[in-house]
């Protein structure tokens, strides 16, 4: 293995009395993809700067290959001096570099160079940010988040870029799509300590479950072997007082074990309330448009959002997202066209703009409006700490100003906000900026528990796979088509050529430096089953069959009234193997219906 550019040993690091980091190792060699793993709060970030050598470790050391280039890539860029996204991004270069790449990376990532960095959107300075550290083609690159706020198409350009560098990568990202297609070793921070394997993001969660299993047994393990110890202190004292001494020293040193042991974070408890049902149609939107001057946003776009639905909406930033989520949700008339909304619905919205709150308020007073210390979930008082900690927020943290929380602190605390109000349809703009892996899980499962309706705006592919039934993309000049399924399905639909040319028209329409450019037109695809969901259509009648025909077999046993007594072992595994058989059997009646239905609507022009 080559010589480690970069070496971090024995890091450790305390903050306010409590170490955040102890004794951790990182080595990243020469063209080296490493994904730094993480709780929101484990300090990843920190690490990250250590790396950098913009924060110094209490103890432990830092070694550096003389010569190597470093590029840090923080999550807030300071551009304070800067007149100019241009000189921005020179300032970071070296005398050698070729200057050219600044003006070639910032056009490429729909800049120009002459804007004022004071003006810049969210997703601009994150394009300005990661010019300024690619222009300089590094020996190594470290990305705190780099995904966040930008759009696809910057993700997916952003993706082939950093696959086509020699450049070693250490990356910091919640996007599990950018993690799996970019990173070959993953290196986990937990409870202040590294882990290491040799394998990218896509086999880090099983490896990971498989740790915490093993780490859960042997505090099992040690458990029962403090009370074994206990009994015999009580017990079975000898009189060979040599032994007797020692044995009661290794008690002390279990439980001084035992003591120090630092279990792994909970997780977030996330939970909608939820008002009364919607009636069956939710949104009907014919023929809307609207339009600024004569630009285009939205064109002749027409769907029909039943109860249920989870809809994503997808495309680059300035595409119109938010003024299509608007007129949908009846927050904004359209120019043209009609929006009918169903009866009595609640709708909760979570917006993207974490900024809105003032950096000054307490964590609980943003939580309850400043009104007391109850907040209202789900129509009932609950007390804020209470509703804290359902969010992963501890006790002490109840008077803490907005200003000192981190990036996944303020996205649980707005989803804490989103989430309390009782709805039937929620409305949620980039859920999943800055949240960590763990958090997303419990989000992805809530909102499949949800029994509402969902519209959503993400840039997150995997999240959007795993949540969506349908995904509303821009095809340019204003044109809008929904496609059946997750993000994956919406590619397979639209074809490779499509999606370049879509690419290609959300460059030039969010490019300032563009001023005539036109998207090519494009056709409307008609919308159609995707492959897997023609395939399940296909299966799933004899799956449901082989489950039928096991539930008759665990039954047939089940039915013999000496089973329990004559073996117990049989009677429990048929017991959980009809158990698992009606669940699958539901789940799969469930999903034929759905996609059956799905069938008839397609074929019959809906």
């Amino acid at each position: 293995m080559a010589p480690p550019l970069i070496q971090l040993k024995d890091i450790a690091l305390t903050f306010g009395g409590t170490p955040l980091l102890a004794g951790v190792e990182l080595a990243v060699s020469a063209g080296e993809r490493v994904c730094l793993i993480g709780r929101n709060g484990s300090g990843k970030s920190t690490l990250l700067k250590i790396v950098a050598g913009l924060v110094e470790a209490d103890r432990g050391s830092r070694f550096v290959q003389p010569g190597a280039t470093i590029r840090y890539l923080p999550q807030e860029p300071d551009f304070d001096g800067f007149k100019t996204t241009l000189a921005y991004v020179e300032a970071g270069m070296n005398p050698g570099d070729d200057h050219y790449q600044a003006q070639y990376l910032l056009e490429q990532l729909g800049l120009t160079g002459t804007e004022d960095p004071a003006n810049l959107s969210g997703g601009e300075a994150r394009r300005a940010a990661l010019a300024r550290v690619l222009a300089p083609s590094p020996d190594i690159l470290l990305l705190d988040e780099p995904t966040n706020h930008l759009d696809l198409t910057t993700i997916e350009w952003l993706e082939g870029e950093l696959a086509s560098r020699r450049s070693a990568l250490v990356i910091i990202s919640h996007d599990r799509r950018f993690l799996s297609n970019l990173s070959r070793a993953t290196v986990w921070l937990d409870r202040g300590e590294t882990r290491r394997i040799e394998k990218g993001f896509s086999a880090f969660e099983e490896w990971r479950d498989e740790v915490l299993a093993e780490e859960e047994r042997d505090q099992h393990k040690l458990d029962r072997k403090i009370v074994a110890e206990e009994h015999w202190l009580r017990y079975g004292v000898s009189g060979r007082r040599k032994r007797n001494v020692k044995r009661l020293g290794n008690l002390f040193a279990l439980r001084d074990q035992r003591r120090d042991y630092r279990g792994t974070a909970g997780k977030a408890n996330l939970a909608a309330a939820e008002a009364d049902s919607s009636g069956k149609l939710v949104i009907e939107a014919k023929h809307i448009g609207k339009s600024y001057g004569e630009r285009p946003i939205v064109d002749d776009f027409s769907i029909r959002v039943t109860r249920g639905d989870r809809i994503g909406i997808i495309g680059p930033n300035g595409a119109g997202k938010t003024t299509l989520i608007g007129m949908l949700t009846g927050t904004d008339a359209p120019d043209t066209g009609t929006i009918r909304l169903g009866a009595n619905i609640e709708m909760a919205t979570l917006d993207q703009h974490r900024e809105s709150l003032d950096p000054k308020t307490t964590l609980a007073d943003a939580l309850t409006g400043g009104r007391g210390d109850s907040i209202m979930v789900n129509g009932k008082p609950k007390h804020v700490i209470g509703y804290m900690k359902d969010f992963l927020f501890q006790q002490e943290q109840a008077r803490t100003p907005l200003e000192v929380l981190s990036g996944g602190e303020r996205g649980r605390l707005m989803l804490a906000r989103a989430l309390a109000k009782p709805s039937n349809v929620l409305v949620l703009d980039e859920p999943t900026n800055d949240l960590d892996l763990e958090t997303l899980d419990v989000l992805e499962e809530m909102l499949g528990d949800y029994e509402g309706t969902v519209i959503l705006v993400s840039h997150d592919r995997d999240f959007l796979d795993r949540v969506v039934t349908s995904v509303i993309a821009p095809e340019g000049d204003g044109k809008w088509i929904e496609y059946a399924g997750g993000y994956s399905d919406m590619l397979a639909q639209r074809g490779a050529d499509l999606q370049e040319k879509a690419i290609k028209a959300a460059a030039t329409e969010t490019s300032k430096a563009a001023k005539s450019a036109a998207p090519a037109p494009v056709t409307a695809a008609k919308r159609r089953l995707s492959f897997n969901e023609k395939h399940a259509l296909e299966t799933l009648p004899k799956t449901m069959a082989k489950l039928q025909a096991e539930i008759t077999k665990q039954q047939k046993l089940l039915d013999d009234p000496e089973l329990y007594a004559k073996d117990r072992k049989k009677f429990d595994t048929a017991s959980a193997a009809i158990a698992k058989a009606h669940a699958e059997l539901d789940a799969a009646e469930e999903k034929w219906l759905e996609l059956e239905m799905l069938r008839e609507e397609i074929e019959s022009g809906v």
